[in-house]
């Protein structure tokens, strides 16, 4: 069978501390049914530097400068353990708040993201130090003062943008009347289009890619753009790979709440095997919702607002090379509609119906990554470790199969989880963290087999009670490129000779 490739994969962050009060749901929720409340009015007692957010382990971790054994070794809550970090990573970066305002601008073609004049003075010097964005200074525009921007939040119903609690600058509506085109929309929107932008044009750097040789973009993130017609209607990923020079690509996006990236991942993996298309790439932007989602357990804790931090990706999925990790696309689990809710139904989908389809056991798996959400940032919000949860109840399907004996479950669990160290933007923990380590562990490092889960709460969209989830085995490049044409023409061949035979001996047995 032909397979596809993973070539490899970035990470980016962004540190946005004043969008956490301005635009994240629980913040904006708190505004509305107790806006006198203590935890409003001490917010920003709460917030973290850059520099800490620099010198965070986990995001270190996301951004490809620590190991995840690295991080494992480091004792928990990680908030107390600075680290000497960078904001560059082999994977990506790690992006201020004040750039980042500047790449609304860029990514915005109509002319809806307004910066105040002397504020976007210092998003272009910023800008122009910028590797990857330096050639985009044209497209920033600081037209407007304050007050005509304190005007459009006024009478036009615009969304502020404030940096160090001040304002400067807005996103107006892009209709008057369509709720779909509100400002608050059009700000979300935005969020994941230039965060994408950043994680796409990071993959393209980093691995020396022509752009024009993409042939498709899958975006996977957890908004919807559209109008009164056609609400969910997207395309996010055409829109990001417009502003990344992939002249020749296409592109849809992909939806499934936390699961869409590994539906994603299985959908450009058949692609490509299939000969669809050679370089298909998928790619996610953050959800500005979700910043501080958690925050008021963690300032009942005495912790910071973890949740400060939107998040990206991209990968690149190729035909192969015989020396890249194959994506197994015929070795993936779903969650049926009727396979049930109980973790150990899920767990029985997503992964043991894989294992017993592959003939192996859990112990020849050498990672198992599936929610990657940082404990940090569970554990005082009541979730708890949530990777360490997943892995035990694979053990327990391994005891269960007699994989292993339960007196070492917790031998498995120690030796096979990964701590989390990805933020908890919904889509972005969920099992693609681990994509940017496995092309070296899988190539140049020493493990053979990795599986990818992602899941899903259906639920919240109030159409059903079903959960989601899906996954794919990745496994080392043996080396072996096979002709699927030769291979498909070998197989018919032995089809007809086959039956030409049958014919033959039926033609003496009927004599």
């Amino acid at each position: 069978m032909n397979y596809s490739t993973l070539r490899g994969a970035s990470y980016v962050l962004v540190h946005t501390p004043d969008m956490i009060e301005h635009n994240g749901t629980t913040q904006t929720t708190e505004k509305i049914t107790t806006p006198d409340s203590d935890y409003l009015k001490h917010l920003y007692e709460h917030m973290r530097s850059f520099e800490e957010v620099v010198n965070y382990a986990p995001n270190q971790t996301f951004i490809g400068n620590m190991g995840y054994e690295q991080l494992k070794e480091i004792p928990q809550p990680w908030t107390n353990q600075a680290v000497e970090g960078q904001r560059d990573g082999r994977f990506g970066e790690i992006m201020p708040e004040l750039e980042f305002y500047g790449l609304l601008q860029i990514a915005d073609v109509f002319e809806l993201v307004h910066l105040e004049e002397n504020f976007a003075k210092e998003v272009r010097a910023a800008l122009e130090k910028h590797p990857l964005f330096a050639a985009d200074l044209e497209k920033l525009k600081g037209e407007k003062d304050l007050a005509w921007i304190e005007n459009e939040l006024a009478e036009n119903a615009a969304e502020g943008l404030y940096y160090n609690q001040k304002l400067v600058g807005c996103v107006s509506p892009a209709h008057q009347i369509d709720v779909n085109l509100n400002a608050h929309v059009m700000l979300e929107n935005l969020v994941v289009k230039a965060s994408g932008v950043l994680a796409l044009r990071h993959l393209i750097a980093k691995h020396q890619l022509d752009p024009k040789t993409i042939d498709y973009v899958i975006e996977c993130s957890e908004e919807a753009c559209g109008d009164m017609n056609q609400r969910g209607g997207g395309n996010f990923a055409k829109s990001i790979a417009e502003l990344c020079g992939c002249e020749h690509a296409t592109g849809s996006d992909i939806r499934s709440f936390c699961a869409g990236p590994t539906h994603a991942l299985i959908t450009a993996a058949s692609l490509v095997a299939a000969g669809t298309h050679k370089n298909v790439v998928i790619v996610a932007g953050g959800a500005a919702a979700k910043l501080g989602m958690n925050g008021k357990s963690h300032v009942n804790k005495g912790l910071p607002i973890l949740e400060d931090v939107l998040g990206g990706f991209a990968a690149l999925i190729s035909e192969n090379d015989g020396v890249h990790p194959v994506l197994r696309h015929d070795l993936n689990g779903k969650h049926e509609v009727g396979s049930g809710s109980s973790p150990q139904a899920v767990t029985t989908a997503l992964v043991g119906n894989v294992l017993e389809k592959a003939g192996i056991t859990i112990k020849d798996v050498d990672v198992y990554s599936v929610e990657m959400q940082n404990p940090d940032i569970t554990k005082p919000a009541g979730a708890g470790d949530v990777p360490l949860a997943n892995l035990k109840m694979i053990g327990a399907i391994g005891v269960l199969h007699k994989d292993i004996e339960k007196k070492d479950l917790m031998n498995f669990v120690n030796e096979k989880a990964l701590v989390g160290w990805a933020p908890t933007q919904g889509h972005i923990p969920s099992g693609v963290p681990y994509l940017g380590f496995a092309t070296e562990d899988l190539t140049t490092g020493a493990k053979k087999r990795a599986m990818i889960v992602g899941k899903g709460s259906l639920f919240l969209g109030r159409m059903t009670n079903l959960f989601d989830g899906v996954s794919m085995m990745i496994e080392r490049n043996s080396g072996k490129i096979e002709d699927q044409q030769q291979a498909d023409l070998e197989e018919l061949v032995k089809k007809e000779v086959a039956q030409a035979l049958r014919q033959f001996a039926a033609s003496f047995s009927t004599d």
